[in-house]
C-alpha cells in the first residue's frame, strides 16, 4: 500500500485521499454504491459524528474500501456496507434519535466482524487522524 507522510484526512477537502488509492475504479462492485460512498461518506460522517459510536469503524472502513491492496470482494462489500449508512431512507431512519443508526451499526458491524482480517493498522490510523481533523472543525 502506497504511504504518505501525513495519512491525515485534508480538512479542507472532505474527499482526499490518505492512502494514495484516488479514483482507481472498483471490479465488481456497484458502481453506484462506490460514487455514492466517495461522495457522501464525509459529509455524512461529519454530521453525525457525536450521535454514532461507531465513527473510527466506518472511517476505517472507508479506507479500507479504497485501498487497491484489498481484496475486490471485501472492497465490494464494503462499499455495501457503507453505501447503506449513506441511505437516507433505511430500516430505521436516521432522523430517529436513539435508534437512527442502529440498523447502520448492525450492517457496518456484520461487515467489519466478516473482514476484520482486511481492515489494517494503517486503515485505522488513517481513520483516527481523519476524525481528529473533523472533531477540530
Amino acid at each position: 500500500m502506497s504511504q504518505r507522510a501525513d495519512p491525515a484526512l485534508d480538512a479542507d477537502l472532505l474527499d482526499a485521499d490518505p492512502l494514495g488509492t484516488e479514483r482507481e475504479g472498483l471490479a465488481g462492485a456497484s458502481a453506484a454504491d462506490e460514487a455514492r460512498v466517495r461522495a457522501g461518506f464525509w459529509p455524512k460522517l461529519a454530521g453525525a459524528l457525536s450521535r454514532i459510536p461507531f465513527a473510527e469503524d466506518a472511517a476505517a472502513a472507508y479506507y479500507c474500501a479504497l485501498d487497491t491492496q484489498t481484496p475486490t470482494r471485501v472492497r465490494a462489500l464494503l462499499f455495501g456496507a457503507l453505501a447503506y449508512f449513506l441511505l437516507p431512507t433505511d430500516a430505521v431512519p436516521d432522523v430517529f434519535v436513539g435508534l437512527g443508526f442502529t440498523d447502520d451499526a448492525a450492517v457496518l458491524a456484520t461487515a467489519l466482524n466478516l473482514l476484520a482480517s482486511h481492515i489494517g493498522a494503517d486503515h485505522r490510523a488513517a481513520a483516527k487522524s481523519a476524525l481528529a481533523r473533523l472533531r477540530a472543525r
